[in-house]
C-alpha cells in the first residue's frame, strides 16, 4: 500500500514567494495552502498549483490556521511549510525514501538554510536552526503558544541529513515589518506569564541577544550580514521590552544617570569578556591565545 504525503502552506501575501515553494513540493500526493485573508494575488497562484486553498483570518497566532491545515490533510504523512521556503531536489528524495521505509519515527527534524538578504548565514541563531516539519498525520501540531514554538509530535522524533531553503528576509522593510508581528506576540507571551517588569531589561535584553549571536554563536564569520542580523536581532529584543513596557500602561521608574552608567558597565564588562573568548577562539598561536586567557582573567 502506498504512503502518502500532504504539503501544509500556510501564507499571507506571498505572491512573488508561492510560486517557488509550490513548485519544489510537486512530489507531493496533496497540497493545502491556507491563504490567511491575502491582498494580493497569492490565492490566485496557489490555485493553480492544487484545488486545496483555504481562507481563514490572518490571526495574530497564525499557527492555530496552520493546524486548521493539518486537520485538513488526508495523506499519511504532513510536511508543513511556510511560502518562503523551498525543498530541494536533494531533500525531496530523502523524504520520500524515509516515509516508505515505515520508520519508528512519528516525525523529523531538518535543518533549514536561511537566505537574508541574499546570502546563506552559516553562524549564529540562523544555522542549522533545526525544525520539526515532517510528521505523520495525528500525531503532531502547533501547541499555539508562543508564535516561535516548535510543532510538538507524539512519540519519537528522529532528523533528516537534507536540509531546506527558507528564503528569510529579501530587504530591510520586509525584516522590519514581520518583526513588529513578532515582538508583538512575545510581549503578550511575557504578560500572559506575569513576567516582572525590571527597567536594566531594557538593556539586558538586547545586549543579551547580541553577545550571543555575534560572538558566542560565531555570528561575525558571516561578515557585514553576521554584525547587521546581530544588531537587528538586539533591535528586536529591545522592540519586546518596550511592548511590554506599552502593556504595562508605561509605568515610570525612579532612575537616576548613575544607575543607568552602572548597568551599562555592567555590560561593557559582559562584552568585553565575549570579545577576549573570540579573539582566544581566533588566535593562530598558542602563546597569543595564553595571552588573552590572562588578560579575560583579570577582567
Amino acid at each position: 500500500m502506498k504512503t502518502t504525503l500532504s504539503v501544509v502552506v500556510s501564507a499571507y501575501n506571498e505572491e512573488n514567494s508561492l510560486a517557488r515553494c509550490l513548485s519544489s513540493v510537486s512530489f507531493a500526493d496533496e497540497i493545502i495552502v491556507v491563504d490567511n485573508t491575502s491582498l494580493d494575488k497569492t490565492a490566485q497562484i496557489a490555485k493553480k498549483f492544487t484545488k486545496n486553498v483555504c481562507k481563514k483570518p490572518n490571526l495574530l497566532m497564525l499557527n492555530i490556521n496552520k493546524n486548521y491545515g493539518f486537520e485538513k490533510a488526508t495523506g499519511d504523512w504532513i510536511l508543513n511549510l511556510d511560502a518562503d521556503e523551498e525543498i530541494p531536489q536533494e531533500l525531496a528524495k530523502e523524504i520520500q525514501t524515509i516515509i516508505r521505509s515505515n520508520p519508528a519515527e512519528n516525525g523529523y527534524w531538518i535543518k533549514r538554510k536561511n537566505i537574508i538578504f541574499g546570502k546563506w548565514i552559516m553562524h549564529g541563531l540562523w544555522w542549522p536552526d533545526k525544525q520539526i516539519r515532517l510528521f505523520r498525520r495525528m500525531k503532531g501540531k502547533f501547541p499555539c503558544v508562543h508564535i516561535h514554538e516548535y510543532i510538538a509530535v507524539e512519540g519519537t522524533v528522529g532528523e533528516l541529513s537534507e536540509p531546506y531553503n527558507h528564503y528569510n528576509y529579501e530587504t530591510v522593510h520586509q525584516y522590519l515589518t514581520k518583526i513588529d508581528r513578532a515582538s508583538t506576540s512575545e510581549a503578550i507571551s511575557l504578560k500572559e506569564i506575569n513576567h516582572e517588569f525590571l527597567w536594566y531589561d531594557a538593556v539586558r535584553f538586547p545586549l543579551s541577544d547580541f553577545l550571543k549571536i555575534y560572538f558566542a554563536q560565531g555570528g561575525y564569520k558571516d561578515g557585514l550580514h553576521g554584525l547587521v542580523l546581530a544588531m537587528f536581532q538586539a533591535f528586536y529584543s529591545f522592540t519586546v521590552f518596550a511592548k511590554y513596557w506599552e502593556m504595562q500602561k508605561f509605568i515610570e521608574r525612579d532612575m537616576t544617570a548613575g544607575t543607568v552608567i552602572t548597568e551599562l558597565r555592567r555590560g561593557g564588562k559582559e562584552m568585553q569578556y565575549w570579545i577576549d573568548s573570540t579573539r582566544i577562539a581566533e588566535a593562530k598561536h598558542t602563546a597569543e591565545k595564553i595571552l588573552w586567557k590572562v588578560k579575560r582573567k583579570f577582567l
